[in-house]
């Protein structure tokens, strides 16, 4: 009998009318569209108002993201519907401001930064292993709720050096959830152009939501700069963005541009990981043999920042949930001047989009593309195909600053549980991917956990 391939949803017809094109894809993106997208290098979808264009095409999407990326800025057509809670934040910035937010923000990422950060990624994933120990009664446990609050976790101890359990971060991470519930994928005028200043029909829980989200991030921001001011501040990445100068024009962020980025630190940083967690936990659930590798490593896995580069089979675990399952599915870039892609003449405003969903699925770049084989990443056809069409925190200049960040903390909290609990699946629950700001289950990612016993030592 063939192995059960990991869910994936149903594309539908290759042909519908646009009225039930948008009706979908307000409800799903990925269900949104048709089969012939996981083999085409390219295709072209119209409508009375813009044109867009899905590119899986390696050397378009280097083009695009690496060779000229000033030439296809972002594209404000999805962002609209984040505004009111993101503001202008580096995620939604082009041009010279995205360029001076990112030369801010990214010495707090890079090189030995990471050792920084370790200990606070180490006590979240011990927290959230503690939170399980109540629910590892062989019931069906929603995990996506549990990797959600341990993302947060991570997210407030790296950033600001307080626990889920604080006051602020708590109601943040309630809040949160709230308006997660109340914001579609498409805000209509991302199909609608119009000026500024033209209404954006944001639901008016939406905006309520945001505010409080809002507030409360300017309240942790304030309480930072007077730590800051006063030399009490702890040596966190809130600390060291709010201090580091542009060394270009010399100037650091203003409080309102901080709370921006702390809000997209927050969706992006807790989203994209809890979608990442709990699929990669439901993936291990699926498969004993593969679960049982990672839980050997993770015996053997200690508090000591060397320690992550024993993880190898956990890492390449959590890079094939990546694939499978990548927390962005959909990236929009648009045509600022007349382009020729595959002989195809794209006019200025045309939208692009590059769908890691689709690329990590390519039938013509991978091997067995819906199978769940975590050993492809040691091979170099498994490599060969990475090089060009794995890209689950986008590519060039605009990567992910917290590219390697997701990674350590994926691989920490995984060891953290399966260390100490065996993930099964519940008979009869398979989830269906959906996309909305992340690629989750429709009705959520049910398991059932249970006590791991340790093997003896040999004396």
């Amino acid at each position: 009998m063939p192995p059960v391939l990991p869910p994936k949803p149903e594309a539908r017809p290759d042909k519908v009318s646009l009225w039930r094109y948008l009706k979908l894809f307000r409800q799903d993106i990925l269900s949104a569209q048709p089969a012939r997208l996981y083999r085409a290098w390219m295709a072209e979808f119209k409508t009375p108002f813009f044109r867009s264009y899905m590119v899986n095409d390696p050397k378009l999407i280097d083009l695009v993201l690496k060779k000229r990326p000033d030439d296809f800025p972002k594209s404000d057509r999805i962002g609209a519907g984040l505004r009111p809670l993101l503001g202008n934040s580096v995620f939604l910035t082009n041009g010279a401001v995205w360029k001076k937010q990112r030369r801010i923000i990214d010495p707090a990422f890079e090189g030995g930064r990471l050792r920084d950060t370790f200990p606070a990624m180490w006590a979240a994933g011990e927290a959230c292993a503690d939170r399980l120990d109540a629910l590892a009664t062989g019931e069906p446990v929603e995990i996506e709720a549990e990797t959600s609050h341990a993302a947060a976790d991570v997210i407030f101890r790296t950033l600001f050096s307080i626990p889920i359990e604080n006051d602020i971060a708590a109601q943040v991470f309630e809040e949160f959830k709230a308006h997660q519930r109340t914001q579609p994928i498409l805000n209509l005028a991302a199909f609608v152009p119009g000026p500024s200043w033209m209404p954006k029909f944001f639901k008016s829980e939406t905006k309520d939501t945001a505010k409080v989200i809002r507030d409360l991030i300017t309240r942790l921001v304030d309480d930072r700069a007077a730590e800051i001011e006063a030399g009490a501040a702890p040596d966190d990445l809130a600390t060291k963005i709010m201090t580091k100068a542009d060394p270009e024009t010399g100037e650091t962020f203003a409080p309102d541009e901080m709370v921006d980025q702390v809000a997209i630190f927050f969706l992006a940083g807790h989203e994209t990981s809890a979608s990442a967690l709990a699929w990669t936990l439901y993936l291990l659930a699926s498969n004993p043999a593969w679960q049982d590798k990672v839980a050997a490593e993770a015996m053997e896995f200690t508090q000591d920042f060397s320690a992550l580069s024993t993880l190898k089979s956990t890492r390449d675990v959590f890079r094939e949930a990546l694939r499978l399952y990548p927390p962005v599915p959909m990236m929009v870039r648009e045509v600022t001047k007349p382009e020729t892609f595959r002989k195809r003449a794209l006019r200025k405003g045309a939208q692009i989009v590059l769908s890691p969903w689709h690329l990590h699925r390519h039938e013509r770049m991978w091997d067995n593309p819906d199978g769940f084989d975590p050993a492809r990443w040691q091979t170099e056809a498994g490599k060969a195909s990475a090089r060009e069409a794995f890209m689950p925190f986008s590519a060039g200049p605009r990567v992910c600053t917290g590219a390697g960040f997701a990674m350590a903390e994926g691989v920490v909290v995984l060891a953290h549980l399966l260390r100490r609990y065996r993930f099964e699946v519940v008979k009869g629950q398979v989830p269906v991917p959906v996309a909305h700001l992340t690629v989750r289950s429709k009705d959520g990612i049910w398991l059932r956990i249970r006590p791991r016993i340790r093997p003896p030592k040999e004396p």
